[in-house]
């Protein structure tokens, strides 16, 4: 692990991020793991990109997209981490009832999984929202989606009995960080 830099986006970046993004949806499983096309987002106008970097930036309030960096410089894994404050909606209509952070858009390319990399991700996601003043972390993952739900249970995830009702992607299930803030 000590080869790979660990770290957020910087706004300038916008094109990693972009080819990072696309090669996300080129998975075989991104149809349960992610709400939009490879389609979809190639046809997005570079002004997309550079505004979705810029707001998960180093510094950025309210979001932060970290990504790993392998030892050649390229970009081999990401997530993001939203912060949603209580009183407010998320994205599915749900109402917040606590500040807490919603890990989205977790992606490691297919050669470098299996060695904890999605592990130091999560660590370092955690840690952010966490430091947000969070005080819980969730996430939302497709009920056929095994492996990633493998993985989240091995990082203390554990489904919080919701269930998002999406027409655009049936039986998508949120999950929660099992150890509250504080707790080891």
């Amino acid at each position: 692990m000590s080869s790979y830099v660990i770290r957020s986006v910087r706004a300038d970046e916008w094109r990693a991020a972009k080819e990072l993004r696309l090669a996300a949806l080129r998975d075989p499983v991104a149809h349960l793991a992610f709400l939009e096309t490879y389609e979809e987002a190639a046809a997005k106008p570079d002004s997309f990109w550079k505004e979705r970097t810029a707001g998960g930036a180093e510094g950025a309030v309210g979001t932060q997209q970290i990504i790993a960096e392998g030892p050649d410089g390229r970009w081999v894994g990401t997530l993001t981490v939203l912060v949603e404050e209580p009183g407010t909606r998320d994205w599915a209509g749900f109402a917040v009832e606590r500040k807490q952070g919603h890990i989205v858009g977790v992606f490691v390319r297919p050669e470098e999984r299996g060695n904890g990399l999605t592990d130091v991700l999560f660590d370092a996601g955690l840690e952010w929202a966490w430091g947000r003043g969070a005080e819980r972390v969730r996430l939302i993952v497709h009920e056929e989606n095994g492996r990633a739900q493998r993985f989240y249970r091995k990082v203390g995830f554990v489904p919080s009995g919701r269930t998002v009702p999406l027409a655009a992607a049936p039986g998508e299930v949120e999950w929660e960080f099992v150890v509250e803030r504080g707790q080891d």
